[in-house]
């Protein structure tokens, strides 16, 4: 990319990403799919305690492959793994993949979350809606609120879903001084809160029954130990905040698996709290270009706008399934 061309503010601002998504709005589940079919350097971290993920032990960097040439992040919990499948023949299609004696076979890393909840918990992301996402997949603006695997998250949800939020799939992509850019695509699905970074104010997170305010989830455990969470207890698995972040950075594994680290640290800033035991927090990071730039300002840049992602995720999510958005709410 030039370093005058205008940017989207996304995940495409990155030179050789695109991003598709399948969307069931009948049903409140999808999948995003982010193709690198030239290759990418991956690393990535499920901070998380509750993670459901495909791929990632060989983004450590002792391992022997070192790209991957797509990411997939879809609804459906464990079930929605099954999305890969389909990234998986439409790359075999194509002819992309690690080049073996016998086939070229597709690197395909992914992780799912908890949207079975809020819509039908029969119905999750599959084959076919993988293969259909990368068809829609495109280098151009990516579409941002309640899509694909954002269809069905939520906020805010230690009083349960009914006193939830809606949220979904927000994007955004920062240029440093060198030319390099960086870029992300969070799907916040979090138990807890989101939180304007720069304000303190809770965008969107649980709310109290009888005011309509924001019951504060951090305060609230804190102050009541725990108390009362067992009347919710089918609703503290219905987590996990996922992501992808993009360079045209040269990247080596290791350096790729540091900023995943620091991809975390901007979640934390916005989702309170982040990377519980209910929560299955993971991102990736992909580096596909050869552009020079520092690691250590590579790190600050990812977590800011992880952070801004993470922000435009519930800003501007509509009101689904009973569970009101901010984008609704004016």
């Amino acid at each position: 990319m030039s370093a005058d061309r205008p940017l989207h503010r996304g995940l495409t601002d990155v030179a050789g990403i695109r991003v598709g998504h399948a969307t069931d709005a009948a049903h409140l589940t999808g999948c995003t799919v982010v193709l690198c079919e030239a290759g990418a350097v991956c690393g990535g971290a499920a901070l998380g305690g509750a993670p459901g993920t495909r791929e990632t032990d060989l983004l450590r960097p002792e391992n022997r492959v070192d790209r991957v040439h797509a990411a997939v992040l879809a609804g459906g919990s464990a079930f929605g793994l099954a999305a890969a499948d389909g990234v998986v023949r439409h790359l075999e299609r194509q002819g992309v993949g690690f080049d073996t004696r016998a086939a070229r076979v597709p690197i395909v890393c992914g992780a799912v979350l908890y949207d079975l909840g809020i819509g039908s918990a029969d119905v999750r992301p599959d084959a076919a809606m993988g293969e259909r996402a990368c068809r829609e997949a495109r280098d151009g603006p990516v579409e941002e609120g309640c899509v694909g695997a954002g269809t069905g998250a939520t906020v805010g949800k230690v009083l349960g879903i009914v006193q939830a939020m809606k949220s979904g799939v927000g994007t955004w992509s920062t240029r440093l001084p060198g030319g390099a850019v960086v870029a992300a695509l969070v799907v916040t699905n979090a138990f807890g809160d989101v939180v304007d970074h720069r304000t303190g104010d809770i965008l969107a997170g649980a709310r109290d029954p009888a005011t309509g305010t924001f019951v504060d989830t951090t305060a609230y455990l804190v102050a009541r130990g725990g108390a009362g969470l067992g009347r919710w207890a089918g609703d503290l698995l219905e987590h996990t905040c996922l992501g992808v972040v993009a360079t045209d950075a040269a990247l080596t594994k290791a350096q790729a698996a540091r900023l995943s680290i620091a991809a975390h640290a901007g979640l934390s800033r916005v989702v309170r709290p982040s990377h519980t035991t209910l929560d299955g927090d993971t991102i990736f990071v992909l580096a596909v270009g050869e552009r020079e730039a520092d690691l250590l300002v590579l790190e600050a840049a990812v977590a800011e706008t992880v952070a801004d992602a993470a922000l435009r995720s519930v800003r501007l999510a509509r009101t689904a399934g009973g569970v009101p958005g901010l984008a609704s709410l004016g």
